[in-house]
Formats: C-alpha cells, sequence, structure tokens
C-alpha cells in the first residue's frame, strides 16, 4: 500500500504542476500579455486544461484511489495519508463527471472572454462582451448539469469554490446578515460625512507602491517568495512553494485603493505560504475555501490594516512618505477617513458596513441568470434597480455597473462572490479566537508586531491547507460553526465607537 501511495502522490504531482503552469500563463494574461496574444493564450490554455483533465479523470488513477480507501480506514482520520486520499477521491469524482472536450471549451472561452472584457471596461461597453458572457451563462449551467441532484443549479458551482455549501444555506446566512447591517447602515450613514479631501490629492505612483511592499512586507509577507505587480484587478496567484505572485492597481488620486488592496492580497499569500511545505505537489497544497481564503485577506486588510491600533505604528512613517499630502492631518482623522461609511458604487473601494450588500447583490443576481430568471441582456438594468433599491445609488455607466469586477468575464457565472461575505464573517470569528488565546495581540499590533497573530493564524488555519474541511477547520480553530454574531459585534463596537452613536 506504500508503494501505491507513492505511485499516487506521483500522478498527482504531474497534475499540480501543470496547472502551476496554466497559473504562470493567468498571471502573465492578468499584468504583461500584450491584446493581441489573447487569443493565442486561449489555446494555451485549452491544451493544458485537456491534459490536466485526461491525467485528473485516468481510469487508472480512479483503481489506485479505490485501493487505497481499505488503507486509509486504518490509519487516524487526521493522518495526512488519509486526508490525501479522501481529497484526491473527492477531486477524481469531481472530475470525471466533466468530459475534456468541455474543459478544453471553458478554459478557451474564458481566457478569450477576460481579453474582451478588458477592452469592454476601458471602452465602457457592455455590447461589447455580451455575447461572450452569454457562452459563460451557456457553459455555467452546462457544469451544473453534470452533477444531477443538486438542490438548486447554483450548488455544484458554489461547491467549486466553497464545498459544503449550499444556495439555501448562504441565502439565509445573507438574510440574517442583511437584517443586522441595514439598520446600522442607516444610523451610520445618517452621520455627517467627514473630509475626504486629504486622500484624493496627488500620491505619486511609485511611491505608493514602495510603502504597500513595505507594509507587506512587515505583516510577514516573504518578499524571496512573493512579487508585487500591476494588473486591472488585484488578485493573489500561487505557483508554488517558493512562488507567489501579488498584484495591485494604483490610482495616483487615491491613496487608499493601492495601499489596502496590497494589505488583502497580502492576507491570502501568507495563508499559501504558510501552507505546510510537505503538501506541495498534491492536492492538500491550497486553502481549502474561497470563504476561508477571504477570510484571511479580510483579517488583515480590514480587522487589522483598518485598526486605530495598527496606524498608531505605521501613520508616522506614512506621514513621513508623503508629508505634503498628511502633515497637517491628524491620526483620528486619518482613522475616520480610511473607514468612512459611505453608499457608494464599487465592491473593491466600500467600507465595510456596506461591502457585503455589494456580495449579496452580486449573488441574488448569480441565482437569477442561473434559473433563468434574468436575461444577459438585461443584466446591466438590473444591476442598476439592485444598486438604487439596495443602496440607494445609480451606476452612471457600465464600467462602473455591470463591468467592473472580472470575476464572470474570467470564470463560470455562479459560486464568484458568496466567499467575499462568508470570509467576512469568518474573520472576526477567527480574530475572536485569537484574541481569546492571546489577549496582548492588540498591544502588539500598536508595536507594529504581528508574530503572535501570524503564528496562531498559521498553526490553526494556513499549514493544514486543505487536509480538512472548511467546516473542520472552523470547528477546530474557533470551537464552533460559522456564525455571525462575533463580525457583528466587531462592526457595532468599531463603528458605534467611531461615529459616537448608541
Amino acid at each position: 500500500m506504500e508503494k501505491k501511495f507513492e505511485e499516487l502522490k506521483k500522478r498527482l504531482h504531474e497534475i499540480y504542476y501543470l496547472q502551476s503552469v496554466m497559473s504562470v500563463l493567468t498571471w502573465d494574461q492578468n499584468t504583461y500579455l500584450p491584446p493581441a496574444g489573447a487569443n493565442a493564450r486561449g489555446s494555451h490554455f485549452a491544451v493544458l486544461g485537456k491534459i490536466a483533465h485526461e491525467k485528473q479523470t485516468d481510469p487508472k488513477l480512479g483503481k489506485l484511489i479505490e485501493e487505497l480507501i481499505p488503507w486509509t480506514k486504518n490509519l487516524p482520520y487526521d493522518s495526512d495519508e488519509a486526508a490525501l486520499v479522501r481529497l484526491a477521491k473527492r477531486e477524481y469524482e469531481k472530475a470525471v463527471r466533466l468530459p475534456t472536450p468541455f474543459v478544453a471549451e471553458l478554459n478557451e472561452h474564458l481566457a478569450k472572454t477576460y481579453q474582451v472584457w478588458v477592452e469592454a471596461r476601458a471602452e465602457n461597453q457592455f455590447a461589447k462582451v455580451e455575447p461572450y458572457l452569454e457562452k459563460t451563462l451557456e457553459l455555467s449551467r452546462a457544469y451544473a448539469e453534470f452533477f444531477p441532484g443538486y438542490e438548486h443549479i447554483a450548488d455544484p458551482l458554489i461547491a467549486e469554490s466553497d464545498y459544503g455549501m449550499k444556495a439555501s444555506a448562504i441565502r439565509k446566512i445573507f438574510r440574517e446578515l442583511r437584517e443586522e447591517l441595514v439598520p446600522l447602515v442607516e444610523q451610520v450613514t445618517s452621520q455627517p460625512e467627514a473630509d475626504l479631501s486629504f486622500l484624493h490629492q496627488h500620491y505619486p505612483k511609485e511611491r505608493q507602491l514602495e510603502f504597500s511592499r513595505y507594509i507587506a512586507g512587515r505583516l510577514g509577507l516573504d518578499q524571496k517568495r512573493a512579487r508585487i505587480d500591476l494588473s486591472p484587478h488585484p488578485f493573489m496567484i500561487r505557483f508554488s512553494h517558493g512562488d507567489i505572485r501579488i498584484t495591485t492597481r494604483v490610482d495616483e488620486q487615491n491613496l487608499a485603493d493601492c495601499l489596502f488592496s496590497v494589505i488583502h492580497e497580502t492576507g491570502h499569500a501568507l495563508y499559501e505560504l504558510g501552507i505546510d511545505p510537505s503538501y506541495e505537489g498534491t492536492p492538500l497544497y491550497d486553502g481549502i475555501s474561497s470563504g476561508v481564503h477571504e477570510s484571511q485577506s479580510r483579517l488583515w486588510e480590514n480587522i487589522v490594516g483598518r485598526s486605530r491600533d495598527f496606524w498608531e505604528y505605521f501613520y508616522p512613517q506614512l506621514q513621513a512618505v508623503f508629508p505634503a499630502q498628511l502633515s497637517q492631518v491628524s491620526l483620528d482623522e486619518f482613522y475616520r477617513g480610511i473607514n468612512h461609511v459611505k453608499r457608494s458604487l464599487i465592491r473593491t473601494e466600500a467600507d465595510e458596513l456596506t461591502y457585503n450588500l455589494h456580495v449579496i447583490i452580486r449573488f441574488e443576481l448569480e441565482l437569477a441568470l442561473l434559473e433563468g430568471e434574468l436575461r444577459i441582456k438585461d443584466l446591466p438594468e438590473a444591476w442598476r434597480s439592485r444598486y438604487q433599491s439596495d443602496l440607494g445609488v445609480t451606476p452612471p455607466d457600465e464600467k462602473r455597473g455591470v463591468l467592473q469586477d472580472v470575476h464572470w468575464y474570467a470564470g463560470l457565472i455562479g459560486g464568484a462572490f458568496q466567499g467575499y461575505t462568508l470570509g467576512n464573517i469568518l474573520s472576526a470569528q477567527f480574530f475572536e479566537a485569537a484574541l481569546k488565546a492571546h489577549p496582548d495581540i492588540p498591544n502588539q499590533i500598536k508595536q507594529g508586531n504581528f508574530t503572535t497573530l501570524h503564528d496562531w493564524l498559521k498553526e490553526n488555519i494556513y499549514r493544514y491547507g486543505s487536509k480538512y474541511t472548511a467546516e473542520e477547520i472552523v470547528q477546530r480553530a474557533t470551537g464552533s460553526s460559522l456564525t455571525i454574531q462575533p463580525y457583528m459585534n466587531y462592526l457595532r463596537k468599531k463603528y458605534k465607537e467611531l461615529y459616537r452613536i448608541t
């Protein structure tokens, strides 16, 4: 059995590194690929995706997994060997349901759609990408149909990024969260607006990038194993244990955009960099779900990076980098400014209170598209209508409306957004557990020291990769299932103090 297990790992290594090569091509597509290279890149993805899928669905791999299952039943549930065989079985059973020609077609289509979206967004022309999105919706429905017996057509798509979650459960969580958030948003936004003009002066691009890289390093990003580049939409992608890529974007009239994008993506990178290196080359070397992954980016970006404790240490340094812009701005003004609550159009620029309303809108639009209740051609108007009813703002154009997010233009429709809000909820739940174990963490943050928090996260979340399910990780780390209460407690305390309301 040990020899068969080694053979399993050998086969999984081949799949892992093929997928890593595709990740390199994805990063290149988002950063340096010239527009004329988009069609060829689609062919690259189609060929590599086909080869990877053939290896993922090889009957010999399936036979090997089945032969190993009885062996793992005699091993502890917590053993790495048992976990790898469990996960390999789940991945194999999913892969064999997807025909190889479908996978090749999907990869090629998404590569082309991404490039058209980049152009459509720049030109503010949804019509340009509309036929491609029609095809994406068709492929998304086809994907779900390969997994019959679902409760909702979105469930197989949700399971792709948040295994164990269903549309019904997410709807329930989102309904509870919305009921709690809406009154709090109303209460806070009724207060006088802060003066944010200091955030929108001229902040030179290179100095923004230099300070953002400095902050990433202080948070624990090993810059021998990671680099930061520019792309239209910030993201993090892993090539290997020693090679993580982050991208950001820079607006010279908006100090917060680049800085908090880098902190956000650094949170993702810290997770990937903290996985047990012995898992590399197997499905265990990955974040367990989009919700848990997003919990780390949001924990570092918001709970840490937008805290007053954090800026007690770093604000004097930021003032030294931008003296003309910030020397006359107090710490209190800066702290209030970076946490200002406002009904806005752009998800990635939204404050903590309204952010989840952006996500809920997208999630519900996805479900409507998949259910056939909403047509692609009506999506821009549906987007405008929901923003008006839920956030009280109306996008003046498609660039700040339906074209603002990359997700539907680089992936399937369905399962793309719920992880952001699940991550917000979990970020507070994990941080609360870390504070119970180490009450001195806030004082350490005031001194620019993140070692204890980072170590707790590595010990309780990062190192396990995909060894456990998301539900198991949450239970092990916090002692309970996912709950919105720590998150709502955090938001109420922070924003009622910030806005001096009862």
